[in-house]
C-alpha cells in the first residue's frame, strides 16, 4: 500500500474494524504518502462531505467542488456510514463514486460491517450501485483489536 501502486490503479481500500483500532490513522498515512508520491488527496468525514457539498451550493460553487472532489487521484472518506444519509446525498455520493469508479482511488474507513451499510442510505437501488462500485476492486482491510485510546487511558490511569 506505501508504494501507492493503488493510487496508480484507481483502486479503493475499505478499513474495517471497531472504534480506535487504527484505520483513521492508517488512512491518513496513506494518504500522505500519495501527497508525497504528489498525488493530489481529499480527506473527508463522511458527514463533513456532504455540509461542504452543501455549503458549495449555498455560494453557487457545487459543481466546481464536485470536480474537484471526482478527479482528485485519492478521496479518502473517513466514518463512511456512520450515520443516515438523505436521498439529496445519496445521490451526490452516487455521482462522486461513479465518476471515479475504476479510474481513481478512494479509501473509506468504516466501524460498521460492510453488510450494514446499504441501512444508511434511504434507496436500496442507490444503495446497491454505490456500495457494488465501491467494493469491486476495493483491498478490504480488517483491523481487529483493542482500542489504542483505551489502553492508553488505562496507561494513565496506572501511571498519572
Amino acid at each position: 500500500m506505501a508504494t501507492c501502486a493503488f493510487v496508480r490503479r484507481g483502486d479503493g481500500v475499505i478499513l474495517l474494524g471497531p472504534p480506535g483500532t487504527g484505520k483513521t490513522h492508517l488512512a491518513s498515512a496513506l494518504g500522505h504518502q500519495a501527497c508525497r508520491k504528489t498525488f493530489t488527496v481529499f480527506f473527508y468525514k463522511f458527514h463533513q462531505l456532504f455540509s461542504e457539498l452543501a455549503r458549495a451550493e449555498v455560494a453557487g460553487a457545487l459543481d466546481k467542488l464536485l470536480k474537484k472532489i471526482t478527479h482528485c487521484d485519492l478521496l479518502i472518506l473517513d466514518d463512511f456510514a456512520f450515520k443516515k444519509i438523505d436521498q439529496q446525498n445519496s445521490e451526490r455520493l452516487y455521482h462522486i463514486v461513479d465518476t471515479r469508479y475504476a479510474s481513481k482511488a478512494m479509501i473509506l474507513t468504516s466501524n460498521r460491517a460492510m453488510s450494514d451499510w446499504m441501512g444508511v442510505f434511504p434507496d436500496p437501488v442507490i444503495a446497491g450501485a454505490i456500495l457494488d462500485r465501491l467494493a469491486h476492486q476495493a483491498h478490504q482491510i480488517h483491523l481487529k483489536g483493542e482500542s489504542v485510546r483505551k489502553k492508553l487511558a488505562k496507561r494513565k490511569q496506572t501511571n498519572p
